[in-house]
């Protein structure tokens, strides 16, 4: 059988709007059993006219479907800031309490634990989701055993430039879609391109590839695709839960803009699984702005056409990468693609897709509004803007707070956070989530830039600081980081998925000793297929420097 003769199944599922019919079936059919996927995602495949792996293979990929569900669900984080505020003795504690071990069922499928990373609480920490109920704080297991009522405090966010870009509507009132009728009737689509890129905005989803760039790498074909990334994954931020959750509206106008931009006719909106009520947001503000005339057919009387669709994630971390949660969009398993062909060449059903993040859509219609060299003077020469920061539970003051890039760290977290609550002293801070890197308390005179996180070995990624003090040994949060990437590596390549399983018997056993470990940290490094496998390295070497001779010969 030839290429030609071969049936296409993800090509014959392309028409359908949203998710293709193999993912949505997956979730209709997953029993509240205490068996795995093994048992019955085959037979889903097969009821699609598919081969039984097109079924087991996403099934088994994503945690939401492969981890046992039962009648009560229970997902309890296990990331950084919610380790950090226990040392992860919550996760047993939960346990006990609910009788049933983490990412198991009971027998009778009345109870299952699942641990993610995160729940997007990283100020409020440990946290849980029982069913979309939050349970967050120190009597997270009151409340799971109904002997407390469940806290769900809102997302503490400030404004430090007196003029915010992406928090405008969250603590200034300012209302969305007051850009998009009067560029869509009255403005070129070269005028919106050509203020982006004045700007000089960059992607703050961890990458930080400029924006106008990535736009005209689509090259305005019709067929392309925008899609949001509300797949906030790095575990010590919730900006985008934040943005998507109390400012819906701000999104989708930055991702009608871009779609216009593009030249686009579909969009889509991805967000994470893990947070139930963002999604609701998501989905209600769609159909409102359906209901207002600013997404369909001749929007506001003009030529332009853009429909969009909510869709959920699954349970990955990695499915968040670009190509990787196009995979997943198409129906697959979430695991990185080899680039070239880029996304903006042939991406979602080969066609050129444009994927942005939620903070970066958020700040498209400031940017139009008032101009690129308006948003070009804020932040530093180099990197211009602002950046949302969030700040953990363990900070006096935690809370996502908009900043101007270039604003040095420690303000942030003196003056913003307030120093750690109880007057404890700092002994590390992860910056930009686990894969961003750390510094020691006395490296904090350091602008909050790609460019000068880079040259201490971090990164600026969401931008999320995570406090440790010294309650928490430093093995143990090394042993944390290998544990998160060997969770989370999605298995593409073998030096991410062998490397970081090795990774974390190596840190398991406290012995950095031998020439193993420093040839495994470089052939990761080197060889992995995308910035998560090459990350680690980085971040473990960034987090021995920082704790110094506590964790001495860890960063060969």
């Amino acid at each position: 059988m030839g290429p030609a003769d071969r049936f296409d199944a993800f090509r014959a599922l392309a028409e359908r709007r949203g998710r293709p019919a193999v993912l949505e079936a997956l979730f209709e059919a997953a029993p509240a059993t205490s068996e795995g996927p093994e048992t019955w995602a085959p037979e889903v495949a097969r009821r699609l006219g598919l081969p039984a792996a097109a079924g087991l293979g996403p099934a088994t990929f994503y945690a939401d479907l492969a981890v046992r569900h039962g009648r009560r669900h229970v997902r309890i984080c296990t990331a950084a800031a919610c380790f950090a505020a226990r040392q992860g003795k919550h996760l047993p504690e939960v346990e006990a309490a609910l009788g049933v071990g983490v990412n198991t069922a009971d027998p009778q499928a009345r109870i299952s634990l699942q641990s993610v990373r995160c729940l997007g609480y990283c100020y409020t920490g440990p946290a849980c989701l029982d069913g979309d109920t939050p349970c967050t704080g120190p009597t997270v297991v009151d409340q799971l055993r109904g002997l407390s009522p469940a806290q769900d405090p809102p997302i503490p966010a400030a404004d430090t430039t007196g003029d915010p870009v992406v928090l405008a509507g969250v603590v200034a009132g300012e209302a969305p879609w007051q850009v998009w009728p009067e560029t869509v009737a009255t403005r070129d689509r070269a005028d919106v391109r050509a203020a982006v890129l004045a700007s000089g905005l960059r992607g703050r989803g961890g990458a930080g590839f400029p924006v106008a760039a990535k736009w005209a790498a689509a090259g305005g074909a019709p067929e392309t695709v925008v899609v949001a990334n509300g797949d906030e994954g790095d575990p010590g931020s919730y900006a985008d839960r934040l943005l998507m959750e109390s400012d819906p509206g701000r999104v989708l106008e930055g991702l009608a803009l871009a779609g216009f931009a593009c030249g686009a006719r579909r969009a889509v909106v991805l967000v994470r699984s893990e947070y139930p009520r963002a999604l609701a947001a998501m989905r209600a503000a769609v159909e409102q702005a359906y209901a207002d005339g600013h997404l369909g057919r001749t929007i506001h009387g003009s030529e332009v056409d853009l429909d969009v669709d909510v869709v959920v994630g699954a349970g990955s971390y990695v499915a968040g990468e670009e190509t990787a949660l196009i995979a997943g969009l198409e129906g697959g398993r979430g695991c990185a693609r080899p680039r070239p062909p880029y996304p903006t060449q042939q991406g979602l059903w080969d066609a050129p897709t444009v994927v942005n993040n939620v903070e970066t859509l958020a700040a498209v219609p400031w940017i139009v509004r008032r101009g690129g060299d308006a948003y070009a003077r804020r932040g530093t020469p180099e990197e211009a803007g602002t950046k949302l920061v969030c700040l953990s539970e363990r900070f006096a003051r935690p809370g996502c707070y908009e900043v101007e890039l270039g604003t040095p760290v420690r303000w942030i977290v003196a003056e913003l956070g307030g120093g750690l609550r109880e007057g404890a002293d700092l002994s590390v801070l992860q910056v930009g989530g686990p894969l961003g890197g750390f510094l020691a308390a006395d490296q904090l005179d350091v602008p909050l830039s790609e460019g000068g996180l880079a040259a201490l070995g971090a990164a600026l990624g969401h931008a999320g600081l995570v406090a440790f003090d010294h309650q928490v040994e430093p093995v143990q949060v090394l042993r944390h980081v290998w544990e998160f990437a060997a969770a989370e590596s999605c298995g593409a390549c073998s030096p991410c998925r062998v490397g970081s399983r090795r990774g974390l018997e190596i840190a398991t056993a406290a012995d950095p000793s031998g020439d193993e470990y420093a040839r495994l940290l470089r052939v990761m490094g080197a060889a992995s297929l995308c910035a998560f496998g090459r990350r680690v390295p980085a971040a473990v070497r960034s987090l021995a420097r920082a704790y110094g001779d506590r964790l001495a010969g860890w960063d060969r």
